[in-house]
């Protein structure tokens, strides 16, 4: 009805939904796992170009008739149904075709949200992504049941979380969730930002600061899209990015569509990373010598708070890590940007070294932080040259991967064990990866010398001891 492409469609069956959902994935060539046995809930993936997936999901009736089970559902929006052997008919019993007409959510029973708690953030979902109403009736009822929440288990509740995340307005939902007294309940630790004063150049304090990274964030991923069009720019500012950056478009739209774990794109980690980016200021506030305000170390012991919290939301080890990288490091692109003239490739190297494939998300939430520092006191400069400094990054991770990023092997330490009579251990680590940061800025370029540039470090080193 919203004309809006569809990847998931829910079929609802008298009986047999889990047989009948493994006959379809094996007609579909599809893969196929139970989503809930007792209550007979099977899912169907499909797999389509450019990573997408389509969702089928197959379930049996619930109540002693369709009605029954359509007026069990969450909104009226999503209590319509077809039969297949009549597609044009539309069976909506709750009104749901007029609730979206007048762009009203509308829940489907008083009960709704106590007989599944997880339905508050799919509602606020809903409403943010659909620009929808929430009815005084159902938003009464909502704000009633958000307690419940504690209910819902951590998996359904980050997959709701998810949905949020890789969503159009992301800052908005959060303000929502705020409003609503949810955040409580799902993201704790980021409600001491309310209120924390920012030293200049910051505009905002710590809780709007975060809000307006998340709004930044989307716009840069907009200027960035393959869909992007230079006509419909936010700003000037928005315009350079797509100038200096745009020839990675496509490469950054498939690493946000790319999966660390299946259902969770990177973009969702991306902006889940922006949310709790500066968490530990409040606990890292201090002042200076000189009576200024600083939050040292707040990048160090974020990092550690995100994943805890991506560990509390059962997220797998592998995106915790990732999580971990992109808050540890979000500030170094623009401590790289401070520091003025041409990145060296020392520099670019030791970057990746320590971020990986994060690196890429490191840079784009640098830059939407800056945006957010400065807001409409953004200098140009300080910004063009936040720009180019990212642009030499994303230039060494795509076009100069070698030379910068991560040189081939010149050797190996059964090498280093062998020419230089060394015996297995930590050294023979630290050698390498000393002889891998000289291949990056042109010191080293073939085996006779990596090797002989680790001697040259044993005996400086024997030297250095002997004194």
């Amino acid at each position: 009805m919203l004309r809006r492409p569809v990847h998931d469609m829910d079929f609802i069956l008298p009986a047999a939904a889990l047989s009948a959902a493994r006959l379809v994935a094996n007609a579909l060539g599809g893969a196929y796992y139970p989503l809930d046995e007792v209550r007979e809930t099977g899912r169907v993936i499909l797999a389509e170009p450019e990573r997408r997936r389509i969702y089928l999901d197959f379930s049996i009736q619930r109540g002693g008739d369709l009605f029954s089970d359509l007026r069990a559902r969450d909104f009226t929006i999503n209590a319509m149904a077809l039969d297949l052997d009549q597609s044009a008919e539309v069976i909506d019993p709750l009104s749901g075709a007029a609730d979206l007409l007048h762009r009203q959510l509308r829940s489907c029973l008083p009960s709704s949200f106590t007989d599944d708690p997880v339905r508050i953030l799919r509602g606020i979902r809903f409403a943010n992504a659909l620009q929808l109403h929430i009815t005084p009736e159902t938003l009464k009822l909502l704000k009633q049941s958000v307690p419940a929440l504690v209910q819902v288990s951590a998996e359904r509740t980050r997959d709701e979380i998810f949905r949020i995340l890789e969503g159009p307005q992301t800052a908005v939902s959060l303000r929502t969730l705020e409003m609503l007294g949810v955040l409580p309940y799902i993201f704790p630790e980021i409600l001491t930002l309310r209120g924390l004063s920012q030293p200049p150049p910051h505009t905002l304090d710590a809780w709007e600061h975060t809000l307006d990274t998340l709004k930044r964030l989307a716009m840069i991923l907009n200027a960035l899209s393959p869909e992007y069009q230079p006509d419909s720019a936010a700003s000037l500012t928005a315009g350079l990015i797509a100038l200096r950056l745009g020839r990675y478009r496509q490469s950054i739209s498939e690493m946000m569509a790319a999966e660390l774990s299946v259902g969770r794109s990177l973009r969702g980690l991306l902006f889940l990373s922006a949310i709790y980016h500066d968490v530990a200021k409040p606990q890292t506030q201090k002042l200076d010598e000189k009576h200024r305000v600083r939050f040292i170390d707040h990048d160090r012991i974020g990092a550690e708070v995100i994943a805890s919290r991506a560990s509390e939301l059962r997220l797998s080890n592998v995106e915790i890590e990732w999580l971990r990288l992109v808050v540890r490091h979000h500030m170094r692109p623009i401590m790289l940007a401070n520091e003025g003239g041409e990145v060296s490739r020392r520099a670019i190297y030791r970057f990746f070294r320590d971020t990986g494939e994060a690196g890429v998300c490191v840079c784009l939430l640098s830059l939407a932080d800056v945006w957010a520092t400065y807001g409409v006191e953004l200098n140009p400069q300080v910004w063009t040259r936040q720009v180019e400094v990212i642009r030499m990054l994303l230039e060494a991770w795509w076009e100069r991967p070698q030379e910068s990023v991560h040189p081939p092997a010149l050797v190996s330490g059964h090498d280093i064990i062998q020419e230089l009579g060394l015996i297995p251990g930590l050294e023979v680590g630290r050698l390498l990866e000393s002889i891998r940061e000289a291949q990056s800025v042109g010191l080293v370029n073939d085996r006779n010398q990596a090797l002989d540039f680790a001697r040259a470090l044993i005996d400086q080193e024997i030297n250095q001891g002997s004194h």
